[in-house]
């Protein structure tokens, strides 16, 4: 098995079959590890309701994004929970594919509720000697972090477009980082303050900043001085892949606005930078701002 368009001369193994039907896929299987870009999710969910066996079904959500309705915000392990029934953990860390797919060394977390147990067979499950994997009793806080590091990697690759250099580019991830742990705690008082500096937060931004496709395009985005649209360039640079970033700057700041939340402001201008109501420049430009909150003993407070 081999995935030509993707990973071209990468071997996935003997034990990996592709089947085009979904229901027949799932059937009999005890472990589901759900992949695929955030947006479809809904979609994959209500063809998959009944579908399922109805006991001993765990699922795993390796998904970078959410889903945000009137109501508010959904994060996709939560979607997944809601429409199947079944518990679901999240896998996220700093792990490029096609860097795994040689088996060069990476790490990954896996985030859980209540039941360690199944954590630990999910960390089996993934883990090998070049895939090291941890877990962490923390389901919002890795999944906001491997949602959200996709917006900061926007910002670093504006920072890239405009060769504004290093110094810029490590202040953006400090920045983008500060404000994701804010966001986070913000959706969610219980998420832990150690969760970002597991792999699937400091580690994660890390290397999607440096070399993941959002910093890619965006980067792109800004050469071409943002005349040029991220869906066209998506479509001639990833080649079929879908960029999350985008979307979920969208999603960021809809959640943003309609809380009030007017604090966050290196992930307001990404957005504003993406839909063109501001030049790639203004990634730099929103410093003069001096945020108003703090966050004290693990919340956030507002002054």
């Amino acid at each position: 098995m081999e995935n030509v368009k993707y990973l071209p001369g990468i071997k996935l193994g003997k034990n990996v079959v592709a089947d085009p039907d979904i229901a027949n896929a799932v059937k009999d299987a005890n472990m589901l590890v759900f992949v695929t870009p955030h947006q479809f999710m809904e979609g994959i969910c209500k063809r998959l309701e009944g579908k399922i066996k109805e006991e001993g079904v765990q699922a795993i959500s390796l998904i970078k994004g959410m889903e945000v309705k009137k109501e508010g915000p959904c994060m996709i392990s939560s979607l997944i929970s809601e429409k199947l029934g079944v518990n679901c953990c999240v896998l996220m860390g700093a792990n490029i594919a096609n860097e795994i797919a040689v088996d060069k060394f990476s790490e990954a977390t896996v985030g859980y509720r209540e039941d360690k147990e199944v954590a630990e067979r999910w960390v089996k499950l993934f883990g090998t000697p070049y895939f090291q994997v941890s877990a962490v009793q923390d389901v919002e806080g890795v999944e906001l972090c491997g949602t959200l590091k996709n917006v900061v990697a926007i910002g670093a690759g504006l920072v890239d477009g405009l060769d504004m250099g290093n110094n810029t580019k490590a202040a953006i991830m400090r920045i983008g980082l500060r404000e994701m742990k804010a966001f986070s705690k913000l959706m969610f008082p219980s998420v832990k303050d150690s969760t970002f500096f597991e792999s699937c937060g400091i580690a994660d931004v890390i290397t999607t900043c440096l070399g993941g496709r959002n910093r890619r395009v965006s980067e792109a985005f800004a050469r071409n001085g943002g005349k040029r649209s991220f869906d066209e360039l998506e479509a001639e640079l990833l080649q079929g892949q879908k960029l999350q970033g985008v979307s979920t700057a969208r999603e960021v700041y809809d959640v943003l606005s309609h809380r009030g939340w007017q604090e966050l402001f290196l992930f307001t201008t990404v957005h504003k930078i993406c839909i063109g109501l501001l030049p790639p420049s203004a990634i730099v430009e929103y410093s003069e701002h001096t945020p108003n909150f703090s966050l004290v003993e693990g919340s956030a407070e507002y002054y």
